[in-house]
């Protein structure tokens, strides 16, 4: 983190800001001050409307200068972590310029057949503005402020697979992810909730927004094949594949030698998730 500036607001840290970034916020010194190898929010935006009013003007400001790319249009709460009270809201875009945490979840539904589990992997549409015609869990998104986790698992459900309101009730949470990664924009220290969704031979998920091209119905062991062998998954959607072998007793622990490595990354053991 020697690269980053932590950044502060509001009582807490918000954030980490990359050095060389760190000059395209001195250009709203109403909004940040940059000094002494720090970001802080200026003293006078010290409740939840100031400081989102405020650096939501920075933002679209940089973004109109072509500096922020990729606009979203979607609202992320800034909080000291899930659930509790946000400090502001931030377009999602900007959050690796300031190293905000984001939320989201990834949803994998497999299917129960003679010859073992099968997993449902998505294949990403070719115009996605980030990782085209990467594959992908069944089902995935970030969390946007105002939602439950479970009202966003029901809308993207929708949305990307085609699934019913009482399908994607049936998901089951299993637990959560912390990584963080470097973009070209600056950080990003995600943490992504992971559910399991068992289907019947008869559902099938169906594209629906566009965001996916295609759903592929694959045998366990050739997802794990394509996660060991290839980078054809989307990074993160490989972890939660890991994640899920290890749950399911997929992985072999006298034949994988790294067994125990993969379980300490996870925080697992080998028992299946019930």
């Amino acid at each position: 983190m020697k690269r980053y500036l932590p950044f502060r607001g509001r009582g807490a840290r918000l954030g980490w800001v990359r050095e060389d970034r760190a000059d395209m916020l001195r250009s709203f010194p109403d909004v940040f001050v940059v000094a002494d190898r720090r970001v802080d929010l200026h003293g006078a935006l010290f409740d939840y409307d100031g400081a989102t009013g405020a650096v939501d003007a920075a933002m679209r400001a940089l973004h109109a200068e072509g500096r922020l790319p990729a606009w979203r249009q979607e609202r992320y709460a800034v909080a000291r972590r899930f659930g509790t009270a946000a400090l502001m809201s931030v377009e999602r875009a900007a959050c690796p310029l300031l190293g905000i945490r984001s939320w989201g979840f990834h949803l994998n539904a497999y299917v129960r057949k003679p010859g073992g589990l099968h997993l449902w992997i998505a294949e990403r549409a070719e115009d996605r503005p980030t990782y085209p015609g990467k594959l992908d869990n069944t089902v995935a998104g970030g969390h946007p402020e105002g939602l439950t986790l479970a009202q966003n698992l029901v809308k993207e459900c929708a949305e990307e697979a085609s699934f019913s309101a009482a399908i994607a009730a049936r998901a089951v949470p299993v637990g959560a992810l912390s990584y963080r990664y470097e973009t070209e924009t600056g950080l990003s220290p995600d943490e992504m909730f992971c559910y399991d969704l068992e289907l019947t031979e008869d559902e099938i998920p169906t594209p629906h927004d566009g965001e996916i091209r295609a759903f592929h119905l694959m045998p366990a062991a050739d997802v794990m094949a394509i996660v060991r062998d290839t980078d054809r998954f989307k990074f993160n959607c490989a972890l939660v594949l890991i994640h899920f072998f290890i749950r399911h007793g997929l992985i072999d622990p006298d034949a994988e030698a790294d067994y125990t490595m993969l379980c300490g990354a996870f925080s697992l053991g080998s028992r299946p998730a019930l």
